[in-house]
């Protein structure tokens, strides 16, 4: 475990010098050649190591008797922190919502269903952030006298107003939906997703609410004003998750037992009262409550 633990510690520490490394070379800085050649063989010693780590973790897996791909994917989860892996992952699915909104496509609706939009309370905050970064990196143009210090800040800038289109893009591509079976599929881009089975909802009802916080919390019992509780890990049967858009929630959903969920970087906690946001509330009640078709 000390070489898995290494492996985790290098990652956590070459990844960012790599970053600025590459975003050094990209804005046109002249570094030393020995610098640019020390950083290369450092990248290379981690690299080494963590194929080292996870070929002996695959050996180990494939021993016990997993197959291949569950092989990879143990050896991959005992190196890679599960953080390092959902951003990662989110990322690249943000990237790939930004051609689903072009070609206006829907991620995982299916004919039958039912999608509910949540973008409502958010679109021109989105917006108005993506504006702001435009005007900023045009003044920065004419006020950074620097061409290299001027080319960094413009591959930073360039890549937030990227990331913001794409997160917004991740949410109005990825809606909540309510299946025909009465399932629920409650999203918020690719940070959050929880299937919610027909069998689990007790009610469904409009609850507009106005919570502060971040955007997956969770509080005691449900019964305050939606403003308690913290971050804890959600472990009680009480615990109610707020999905919170725009600062508010529209739609209360109570749940017969405690269904288990993932905060956008991994951890695991527990619900049986879910607060969410949709756009038209009574729409998505409405469609929850119908009786499945027989």
């Amino acid at each position: 475990m000390s070489a898995v633990r290494a492996a985790r510690f290098a990652v956590a520490a070459v990844i960012p010098g790599e970053l600025l490394l590459v975003l050094c070379v990209v804005s046109g800085v002249r570094l030393p050649g020995w610098a640019v050649v020390a950083a290369e063989v450092l990248v290379l010693g981690v690299l080494l190591l963590e194929a080292r780590v996870l070929r002996s973790l695959y050996a180990a897996a494939r021993a016990r008797g997993a197959t291949p791909a569950g092989a990879r994917r143990e050896a991959v989860r005992a190196v890679v922190p599960v953080a390092v892996r959902r951003l990662l992952l989110h990322e690249l699915r943000a990237a790939a919502s930004l051609g689903r909104w072009v070609l206006r496509r829907e991620h995982g609706v299916r004919p039958g269903d039912v999608a509910a939009a949540y973008t409502g309370p958010q679109t021109a905050m989105m917006y108005g952030l993506v504006f702001v970064s435009v005007v900023e990196t045009v003044a920065l143009a004419f006020l950074i006298p620097w061409p290299a210090v001027h080319r960094a800040v413009l591959v930073l800038d360039v890549y937030g107003v990227l990331l913001m289109l794409a997160m917004h893009a991740a949410c109005v591509t990825r809606p909540h939906v309510v299946r025909p079976d009465g399932s629920l599929r409650i999203r918020y881009g690719a940070l959050f997703d929880l299937t919610v089975p027909a069998d689990a909802v007790a009610s469904v009802r409009v609850d507009r609410r106005y919570p502060e916080g971040r955007l997956v919390k969770l509080s005691g019992d449900g019964k305050g004003d939606g403003n308690a509780g913290g971050d804890g890990d959600g472990t009680g049967d009480g615990q109610v998750l707020d999905l919170i858009v725009g600062s508010q929630t529209t739609v209360t959903l109570e749940l017969n037992r405690p269904l288990e969920f993932r905060r956008p970087l991994g951890a695991r906690a527990r619900a049986r009262t879910i607060r969410f946001h949709a756009d038209d509330p009574r729409a998505l009640v409405t469609a929850l409550r119908q009786p499945a078709p027989p």
